[in-house]
């Protein structure tokens, strides 16, 4: 079967999803941080099974106003964060 020029590619959704998650882990805030990627992982996981063209374009469009909107949140967070850590990112930097 020829691949569809419309339909994303496993690689650009692999990218994406690795942006997504790059993105999510420069929130500054553990809590932030932690659902960011959370919700990246587990929205991936549950398109996992998607198989109509449509369904998939329409979610992936999605992904991408995410990631901007992941972005700018991050952004914003190092712009007026806090900048004493969690006792649990000590442990985490301790190992």
């Amino acid at each position: 079967r020829a691949p569809d020029k419309k339909m994303a590619g496993r690689g650009q959704v692999l990218n994406l999803y690795k942006t997504m998650l790059r993105e999510a882990g420069k929130f500054p805030d553990f809590n932030f941080r932690s659902y960011a990627q959370r919700r990246v992982r587990d929205g991936f996981k549950n398109a996992k099974s998607l198989s109509d063209a449509n369904t998939i374009s329409v979610q992936l469009r999605e992904a991408e106003r995410n990631l901007e909107i992941i972005k700018r949140q991050s952004t914003l967070g190092r712009l007026f964060g806090i900048d004493q850590p969690l006792s649990i990112e000590l442990a985490q930097k301790g190992k």
